[in-house]
């Protein structure tokens, strides 16, 4: 089956490019609040990031078909001491723009892995009450349905087509709500500087949610995991993201390394407005080092 990739670099508080209901499925993975380790000072303040939640909550609830489905990988962040409750607020955000909250699933990443230092060594230091904070190797996956989902309105030789390997979907633990996947390590070569899910993630969530031939959406396509996913999978796909440089990145991540038919893999570049500009300076500060 042949599948068409758009990657649009813009600001996805507007997804002015797409028309109504163009899309089938969203899954993405926002910037953390302002985490030491991704996205230091990236923004303002906390009702700034809530407002970019509201305004990309508020698109993608225009460019998905009813009855769809949308996926935040998301999670609490604790900045500078303080514990920020990014997911009930993500949760409320997107109910208000008229989704349903349908379910949560935690990923767990191995026992093993920590991204920063462990924060249970404050106890180790200092063996006493009130030293306590745990390791975090956990992240959410919320779930949100715009609507009804019309099961007749998928044909038969799509439905069978798309159909999801039992043994796979058991063996693989795809029931429970707590899914165990390993984390991309820091330092991947095409994740430098990106916080991205692993493909595993992505493939779950394509193969439950959507049939072959649809569109996958991901507002915050970063280095291109979804966009590589769903071409995997047959589906199409359609991404933003504000950094420019990484189109090459998302190029050799997704095969289109060499691609110049613009209608299997297209580029737009929008305007340069003000968040990408900012953005793009922000980015060469802390490159510097200031």
């Amino acid at each position: 089956m042949n599948t068409k990739h758009k990657v649009i670099f813009g600001n996805c508080m507007s997804m002015e490019e797409l028309p109504d209901s163009l899309c089938h499925l969203m899954v993405t993975s926002p910037p953390y609040f302002n985490a030491p380790f991704d996205y230091d000072g990236f923004f303002r303040n906390y009702d700034s990031y809530l407002g970019m939640l509201e305004k990309f909550a508020s698109e993608t609830y225009r460019v998905l078909q009813d009855g769809r489905i949308a996926v935040l990988n998301i999670d609490d962040m604790l900045v500078n001491g303080v514990k920020y409750p990014i997911t009930a607020d993500a949760i409320k955000i997107f109910q208000n723009e008229g989704f349903r909250y349908r379910d949560k699933i935690i990923w767990k990443k191995p026992d093993g892995y920590l991204r920063i230092s462990r924060r249970s060594g404050v106890l180790l230091k200092n063996p006493y009450p009130m030293y306590f904070y745990p390791d975090n190797l956990l992240e959410s996956i919320i779930i949100f349905q715009k609507g009804k989902f019309n099961y007749y309105s998928i044909s038969k030789e799509i439905r069978q087509k798309s159909k999801i390997d039992t043994k796979e979907f058991q063996d693989n633990g795809w029931y429970k709500t707590i899914w165990e996947i390993t984390n991309v390590l820091p330092g991947s070569k095409l994740e430098k500087g990106v916080a991205a899910f692993p493909d595993e993630l992505a493939y779950r969530l394509i193969k439950l949610f959507s049939y072959k031939g649809e569109t996958i959406l991901d507002p915050f396509l970063g280095s291109g995991t979804t966009m590589k996913v769903a071409k995997k999978l047959e589906r199409n796909s359609v991404g933003f993201e504000i950094i420019r440089d990484l189109e090459n990145v998302i190029r050799i991540k997704t095969d289109f390394e060499n691609e110049v038919d613009n209608n299997i893999f297209q580029v737009i570049e929008r305007g340069t407005g003000k968040y990408r500009f900012v953005t793009l300076d922000f980015i060469e500060r802390k490159k510097n080092g200031n």
